[in-house]
Formats: structure tokens, C-alpha cells, sequence
């Protein structure tokens, strides 16, 4: 499997209750994360996989303002579609969706408010998207993992037990909002049962794939940021860190100009056309600095 050859999915809905009433009148993927909005940090992740064939699923309301804000992609040399989900149906839902995107491609799936950090984001991302064998999960050891799905692990790393929101966690390694999957994952959503909250949990999809034997797993270490934006603080949290790291170092974070630049999509004069496309300020001077840099190079 190659990077190329794999699409995915960006997981843009939802109710978004816990922040009211910021997104009331509109989905917590189109508030701001400092100086971009949220979603360009989800889309660039993929995009550091080599994925270029992206599908944006979100609500009736906001699937149009998506669109507004990142077009067909072809302007970073890529492509995005859009799907709406009409309600929230749970988080394996997305492939029932995207099953005609899919078609007979492996998927990679993000959830839209999930934030990765990491000089080794993309060489990790990339690895596990050529040697998926069926289905990839990213973990990541937090303190209190009773709130998110836990998985267990071997003395060799290998998955043993996968539990969702554990009263009493076995581990410490919280399965994250970030997935790669064979093209069985359709049939396999679609053999789900509702969970008691009328949802397609993905845990019960990776369960799946575990009793396969074909679930593998990648644990992002120290070294790797993984932040959530679900909650006010959470949201003011990631806020000041993307600050802090692009005051400090110079660098944006979550860049979707930049990503495609560095991947190879676009030239410098396509970088420097897409500057000249924005509003006067940092964000565009900070492009043409990079257009310049790769001119001398």
C-alpha cells in the first residue's frame, strides 16, 4: 500500500454541545486554532501522509461554508470533495458515507478536532499508511485515560485488548482521533450494530480488526504533541500552544500551503501566487519568505 493510492477522510460534524455557544451558528471545525481554522489542522495531517484525495464529511449547515473556505483543492495540488451526514450516527458512520469516495481504495480517517504535533508525524504517518495490513491505530499515553477508548498492548507492542472509556483503565495508551484501513472497512461499518446510544462506534469497527489479527498499532511517544479541542480550556489550550511554538521557531503549523509546497505539489511560483491571493499580512509574507527560500536553494 502507498500513500498515493490511499484517500481520506476528514470527520468535520457533530453536535459540538461543549461549546456552546461558540457553535451554535457554526461547527467548532470552522473556529479559529490561533491564526487557522481549526480544520486546516486535520487536512495538513493527511496531507504530511502523502494523501492528496481528501473527503470532507460534516453537517446540512456547515458543508457549504467548508466548501467556501477550501474549495476543490486544487489550488495546494490536491483534491477535496464534500459529503453531508445529516445527523450524527457515530464515528464509523463516515465510511457508510464515504463508501462511493472510497470506492476501492484503503482510507485513512481523521476526526476534525484532533491536533498532532511532531517532527516525526509524517515519516510515522507515511510508514503505517505503506504497511497497513488492515487497520491502524495512533496511540498516545495521557495521564487519565478513563475518558477515551484504551488499548492494551503485548511486551512486543503487539494490540491485545481494546476497551472504550474504561472505568478502570489496563493501560495508559489512549487510542487517538487518527485511523488507516483497508478497503474492507466499509463492509465492516456496515456489519455494525448501533451501540446503546444509537451510534457506529469505531471502537467496536477496531475491535473487529483485532480479532482478525489485523490490527496494528503506532504509539506516538514523547517528542509527539496530540491535542483535542472539544471543550473551551482545550480549545484556549491549543490556541497558545500553536502560538508559542510558531513565536518561538518561526514555523506554522498546520499550513496547507506550506504542506503542499514541501510535498512537492506546488512550485514557488505557485506559493507565491497563492500569497498574493490573500488579504496583506503575516500569513502571506509568511509564504513568499518561504517562495524566496526556496528560490536560493
Amino acid at each position: 500500500m502507498n500513500a498515493s493510492a490511499t484517500k481520506g477522510i476528514v470527520l468535520a460534524g457533530g453536535r459540538n454541545l461543549r461549546l456552546h455557544p461558540a457553535t451554535i451558528a457554526v461547527c467548532k471545525q470552522l473556529l479559529p486554532v490561533y491564526d487557522k481554522p481549526m480544520v486546516y489542522y486535520p487536512l495538513t495531517t493527511l496531507m504530511l501522509g502523502g494523501i492528496r484525495d481528501i473527503l470532507i464529511v460534516s453537517t446540512p449547515k456547515d458543508t457549504p461554508r467548508l466548501e467556501d473556505l477550501l474549495g476543490d483543492g486544487s489550488q495546494w495540488g490536491m483534491r477535496l470533495s464534500f459529503a453531508v451526514q445529516d445527523e450524527p450516527r457515530g464515528l464509523a458512520h463516515a465510511f457508510i458515507v464515504g463508501r462511493d469516495f472510497i470506492d476501492d481504495d484503503p482510507v485513512a480517517l481523521i476526526l476534525g478536532d484532533n491536533i498532532f504535533f511532531g517532527s516525526e508525524l509524517s515519516r510515522l504517518s507515511q510508514q503505517a499508511i505503506r504497511d497497513n495490513r488492515g487497520a491502524t491505530v495512533f496511540t498516545y499515553p495521557v495521564k487519565d485515560p478513563r475518558q477515551f477508548g484504551v488499548l492494551r498492548v503485548d511486551a512486543e507492542g503487539r494490540p491485545v485488548d481494546l476497551e472504550e472509556k474504561p472505568s478502570i483503565p489496563k493501560s495508559n495508551l489512549a487510542v487517538t482521533g487518527l485511523y488507516v484501513y483497508d478497503n474492507e472497512v466499509v463492509s465492516v461499518a456496515e456489519s455494525l450494530r448501533p451501540s446503546p446510544r444509537g451510534e457506529l462506534e469505531i471502537t467496536d469497527l477496531n475491535r473487529v480488526y483485532l480479532k482478525r489479527g489485523l490490527l496494528d498499532v503506532v504509539q506516538f511517544g514523547r517528542g509527539m504533541a496530540w491535542l483535542d479541542t472539544g471543550t473551551p480550556e482545550s480549545l484556549l489550550e491549543a490556541s497558545q500552544f500553536v502560538q508559542t511554538i510558531e513565536h518561538r521557531q518561526g514555523f506554522k503549523i498546520a499550513c496547507p500551503e506550506e504542506v503542499a509546497w514541501r510535498m512537492g505539489w506546488l512550485s514557488d511560483a505557485d506559493l507565491v501566487t497563492l500569497a498574493d491571493s490573500l488579504a496583506p499580512g503575516d500569513y502571506g509574507n509568511y509564504l513568499r519568505g518561504l517562495a524566496a527560500e526556496g528560490e536560493t536553494v
